[in-house]
Formats: structure tokens, sequence, C-alpha cells
């Protein structure tokens, strides 16, 4: 009941926030960009502003009080940082309204919440609803049993493990679940949020469930707001929502166009059996199509945002600094152009005739945008204040969606008016975000460095492009279409939006290269807008043939996301049982859970997602992947947990085993058969003591020395023949 509440406090903490600060952002959704008049509910906007704006301040103070509460000692820091934070935000709320109400801002900001439009009312409870689907869908809980689907095992290991490391344990300063031992250089506050809410009585899928709901619903809507202010046209904002939710892609037609060659050999000369065999493969396929690299992670489709739940927290944020920091390029444009007027009727009182040649319409243009006061000058310093804290404050919930909002930002600055806010924006979240890369992190967590062209196979311009056109399919010709039809003001928004995209394709961040297909994603949703724009618009010119263009543009533009998203539930179809277990009453993990703390390394095989992981178990040394994408020197570790699991000596094992600071070993089949190492287990069993045996797995404590070799893995002796 307790994590409801503290759902709730985020909510009415960003309520009052803005109350106090930006009073008037519930009236935002009642003209668009250019003045024109708009009936949006105000709640599309308001409740994913309000709710990333109180999540994140508070997610930041419980955390920091926990840090400090365990640095002086607390059994329970995260306890006691929970009591003080609500206690101190329940109080902050209960004034706040008070104060609202005694100066009528509570009431004319309940008024405009109370507006509602019974399509968009449809619009959002559709949107919650499939985003709450594919929250459940792919986890959920029965008996006593959490089901994790099989298209997002492998990114919940790391999720989680820190989430159990947080509400089961006490990760404080904070360890990376399958690297413990060393500094976080991972995203994790999504994760601690969610071990929070588990912690303060949340079931874990309700706690993980719900915070990725609500962030993923949260991101439909405001995208819907924000094509409907630069549009003016609430179909715009449907369209762009079904073209983010749905991908286009030559994935499917390829499918069909090049079947499996298994098929092609199968159906022999005859093409009727061939056409029916690709139709039965298309029906029972359960693999993600698609001829790029790693299409078959689900890398572009709706599982992303199953499988990396801290990515909509970070969209939500993305697309409020947008929603809020566009009117300056509107004013900018406008003012440009009448100054631009203004100089040409200068001209025509001396000459009626007198025409700007397009050199001078650019020259005056660079001139009015660049040398006028106008241009620089911060109209909204609270704005921007507000603004550059909440995108500082993202930096350890999704790293890349600070990055990538920064890309869009520097590209709108520069047509913009009041070009020092976007500036201050920036420096506070730069200052933010090193100022918390400096608390978590040893170092520097990205290393930039110019790389072309992604995942493409030919990185080249032209290898780049046939890679855009198989990834996006039709999407670029439509968003050229889109582009042609717009004014000057929203072809720059555009330009924009690819920003992200061209980010993607240019610069290297990580070792892992795959990683920036989040920038991607987050400039396909944006370019949703132009293209769904383009599609309105054909839809509404004259002519049956316009209107059927538009729709079987629709139709292709979705038809392979609509596929992925079958994948998705085929994926993890609980009545197949598609899905690993992780028993709540395992005796592993309630061993875990009870003899363990965050300050308790495991030395364990290469675990992924398990009872081990599941208990909230710090690994020396996990899946490899996920360090070593996260930056950590795996090649390292990996030879210390191969000296360790086959030291030849007890003195050589209780020296290593020291200097990487193990408290428990773990030796199980998976470490018996392993092909990276050959465990000496003799060794091992000889030096600590065996607190804990379930089947085949064993756990040794290297604070207990062994008194005697357990029985069961002393060698056989022959018996007696009598001879």
């Amino acid at each position: 009941m307790l994590g409801f509440v503290y759902i709730i406090l985020n909510v009415l903490t960003g309520f009052v926030i803005c109350g106090f600060l930006a009073p008037r952002v519930m009236a935002f959704t009642r003209r668009t960009y250019t003045g024109e008049k708009l009936t949006v509910m105000p709640a599309l906007l308001c409740l994913p502003f309000w709710y990333v704006l109180g999540a994140l301040p508070m997610t930041w103070l419980t955390y920091l009080t926990a840090c400090l509460a365990e640095k002086c000692g607390a059994k329970d820091s995260l306890g006691v940082a929970d009591l003080i934070i609500i206690s101190l935000d329940a109080f902050f709320v209960f004034l706040g309204m008070y104060l609202l109400y005694r100066n009528r801002k509570l009431q004319k900001m309940c008024a405009y919440l109370a507006q509602v439009n019974r399509g968009e009312q449809i619009f959002a409870a559709i949107t919650f609803i499939f985003a709450a689907f594919l929250m459940w869908w792919t986890f959920s809980y029965q008996d006593g049993v959490y089901r994790v689907g099989y298209s997002v095992f492998s990114d919940f290991a790391p999720h989680i493990g820190m989430i159990r490391s947080f509400s089961k344990g006490s990760n404080f300063p904070t360890g990376y679940s399958h690297f413990a031992g060393e500094d976080i250089k991972y995203h994790f506050l999504f994760q601690f949020m969610v071990g929070n809410l588990e912690y303060l009585g949340m079931r874990l899928d309700w706690a993980f469930n719900l915070s990725s709901t609500i962030c993923l619903a949260g991101a439909f809507w405001l995208l819907y707001v924000l094509a409907v202010k630069l549009t003016g046209k609430r179909a715009v904002g449907y369209v762009a929502a079904a073209l983010f939710a749905f991908r286009s892609s030559d994935a499917l037609f390829d499918f069909f166009a090049k079947p499996p060659t298994k098929l092609v050999i199968e159906s022999g000369p005859d093409q009727k059996n061939l056409s029916s065999l690709v139709w039965k493969a298309f029906r029972a396929n359960e693999a993600f199509v698609g001829t790029t690299e790693h299409e078959d992670w689900g890398l572009w489709n709706l599982n992303v945002y199953c499988n990396q739940r801290h990515l909509a927290i970070g969209l939500c944020v993305l697309l409020c600094l947008v929603i809020f920091l566009l009117p300056p390029v509107f004013s900018a444009v406008g003012r440009v152009r009448g100054r631009i007027a203004d100089k040409l009727a200068e001209f025509r009182a001396k000459d009626p005739e007198y025409k700007l040649l397009p050199i001078e319409k650019i020259g005056y243009a660079v001139r009015f945008a660049v040398f006028e006061p106008d241009g620089w000058l911060p109209k909204k310093p609270v704005r921007a204040v507000l603004l550059g804290l909440l995108l500082g404050m993202c930096s350890f919930f999704n790293g890349a969606c600070v990055i990538g909002c920064l890309c869009v930002l520097l590209v709108l600055a520069v047509v913009s008016d009041h070009r020092l806010e976007y500036a201050m924006v920036a420096a506070i979240t730069v200052a933010c975000t090193l100022g918390a890369s400096n608390f978590f992190i040893d170092g520097s967590a990205v290393s930039m460095k110019y790389y072309f062209g992604f995942l493409a196979k030919v990185r080249t311009f032209a290898g780049a492009w046939e890679y855009i056109m198989t990834l996006c399919g039709i999407l670029p010709i439509v968003l050229l279409a889109g582009f042609l039809i717009s004014d000057s003001a929203r072809k720059w928004i555009w330009v924009a939006f690819a920003a992200p995209f061209v980010f993607a394709f240019t610069v290297s961040l990580t070792i892992d290269i795959t990683v920036n297909h989040k920038y991607i994603m987050m400039s396909l949703m944006l370019l949703a807008i132009p293209a769904a724009a383009f599609l309105v618009w054909l839809f509404e010119r004259a002519g049956v043939w316009t209107k059927i263009t538009a729709v079987f543009l629709l139709v292709v533009l979705t038809a392979t996301g609509i596929y992925d998203l079958r994948i998705v539930v085929r994926k993890n179809d609980i009545k197949e049982h598609r899905y690993l277990v992780l028993n709540e009453d395992d005796p592993i993990t309630n061993w875990v859970i009870d003899n363990s703390d965050s300050r308790d390394i495991f030395l364990t095989p290469y675990y992924s997602l398990n009872n081990f992981v599941f208990g909230g178990a710090m690994l020396y040394y996990g899946w490899p992947y996920y360090a070593w994408s996260a930056g950590y020197d795996t090649d390292l570790r990996a030879k210390k947990v191969r000296e360790m699991y086959e030291s030849r000596s007890s003195e050589d094992l209780i020296r290593q085993v020291s200097e990487n600071n193990i408290r428990f070993i773990v030796v199980d089949d998976d470490c018996r058969k392993s092909d990276q190492y050959k465990v000496n287990e003799l060794v091992i069993a000889s030096t600590y003591k065996r607190v804990f045996v379930s089947g085949k797995t064993s756990i040794y404590d290297t604070r207990e020395r062994a008194e005697s070799i357990p029985a069961d893995l002393l060698p056989i002796q022959e018996a007696d023949s009598g001879k």
C-alpha cells in the first residue's frame, strides 16, 4: 500500500512544483505554437509531466539520504531514507496545496484538469491499457512464481539484479550487480526506484510493471500533445502515436519476398506450394523478422520498451523539454519575418517596386536572428532552470535520452529566440550529469569517437543509406514529402528531430556501437509527427484516391510493427510456457536474501538471470556482455575468476579471495561443466566451510574455515576384494 502512496506523492509533488514555478502549464494545451485555439485535454500533458517532475527528485533524494544513512551506520538505510523523504514530501505537498488553495491557484488548476474530450479520453485509455498489456504480458506473477518472458529475460538479468540489490540488500554505495566490487557505470536509478517500491511493500511485478506502464503511456500522451500543438490536428497526434508504436520497415515484406531457403527446397518447382509454405511460416513464426544486424533481438520494435524499461521515462523527459522549449523557435521565425517585412517596407517607401533578393533575405535573417537582443536574452529563466534540472536528474535514469535531447535542443537553438535559455538548460544538465558521474564513477563512463555507419555492412554513405532504407522502409520517402509541405519553422524542427539519428550514425560513446539504436528510436519517435502530418494532409485532399493512398501508406508503414507485436505476444505466450520461472520460495533465493547483503560479493559461474540474481546477490562476474557493454574490463576479471576456481592450494585461494573481496563461492553444474576453466572443488571445500547445499549447488563462506571436506566430495574408495 505504501508503494502506491509513494507513486501518488510523485504526481502530487510535480503538481505542487508546477503550481508555484510554472502555473500556466495547464493552459499550454489551449493553443498551438502559432497561436491557433486548441481544446486538448490538459491531463495528457500534465499527468506525465507531473510524474517525472516529482519522481526524479524524490528518487534522487531518497537515494542520497539512504547513502548518508548507510555511511552513518544505519542498519536499514533505505527504511530511514523513506521515512525521512516521504514524511518531508507529504508535508511539502500538504503545505503547497494549502498555499495554492489560499492563492486560488488550486481551484484554477483543478478546473483546467477537469476539461475532457471523449476521443482523447479513449486514446488515453487505449494507450495506457496497451502499455500495461505489454508490461504484464512479459513479466507477471502467479501463485508464488514470477514469469519472465523469453523476449525480455536477457536484459532483465541486470535489471532484476539491481532492483533486488536495493529491495533485499543494501547497495549503498552502489555497485553493479553483475560486476560487483567496482563503481557503477550503469544508469540504475529507475531500477532503484522500482526496488524502493518493492521495499515499501509493492509486489515486484506491480512495482516494475506499473512504473513502466506509467512512463510508456506518458510517452504516448506527450507525443500526442506535441503533434497536435505543432499541427493543430488531433488526427496527426493519433497517427503519430500509431507510427511510434508500430515501426516502419522492409522486414515483413522481405520475409514474403525472400522466403527462407528451407521453404524453397520443400516447395520444389511448385510456386503455389511455396506460397502456401510462406503463409504457414508467417503464421507459425516466433522470431523477429528483419535482415539488418541484431533484428532477431527485437532491437527496433515494441520489445525494446518491454526489455529496457528505463527507456520510457527518459523519453518522457525528452518530450517534455521539446514541448516547452519550442515556443522560442516560432517567436524567432515570426520576429525575423516581421523585421524583414519592416525593412522591405522601408525600401519600398523610397522605391515602390523594390524587391529583396534571396541573398538579401538570408543576410537580413541572419542579422536579425543573431545580432538582436531578443535572439539571446532569456525570457523565462525559471523555465530554463526547471527544465535543466529535470534533464540533469535524468542522467542516471537513462543517459542516452539526455544526450539525444541535447542533440535536438542544439539544432533548435540555432534558429530560436532566447538562446541563453537553451544554454542554461545545457549548462545545468551538463553540471548535474558531471556531478552525478563523479559521484558514481571512477574515471569516465563514455569515450567519444567518430564512427560512421552504425551497423551498416559497408560503412560508406551509400552503405549507410542502404541500411537506413532497409531498416525504415518507405518512411524516409514519406518524411521527405512531409518536409516539403511544411513551412520554414517546421522544416527546421523536423531537422532537429533527426539530430539523434545523425548522432547514432557518426559518434560512438561506448565499446558497443549497438547501443546507439536508442538514439535512432528517439528520432523515429519524434519524426513520426511529420510523417503523420503528411498522411493526414494527403487524406484531407479532395478525391477518393488520395484518401486511399494515405490509408495504404499508413498500412505499409505500420505492417511490420504490427507483426512485431504478434511476435512479442508469441515469444512470451504464458499458455505455451514461454517464460523463465523465478520462484519466490526458492531455497537459494531465500538463503541469499537471509544470509547476505549487497556488500557480500559472490564468485559464481557466468550467470544471467537465475535464483541467485533474483535474491539480489552481487556477482563478481555475471554474464559478460552486460558488464562489457557498460565499459568494464571483463577480460581481466574473467582471468581472475579462472584463477580462483582453478586454485591448486588453499594458500593461493585465500590470497586471491582476499584480494578480490569475495565473500561466497558458488559451485554448481554450470561451474563444473564450464569450458572457461576447470574448477578445483576439493581445494575450495578443504579451505572454506560449505554453508549451503541444494541439489548440486554448494555455497562456501570465505569467512569460515573448513573443518573437514564434505563427505559427498571425498573420493570413492574401492571395496576390499579380500586379496
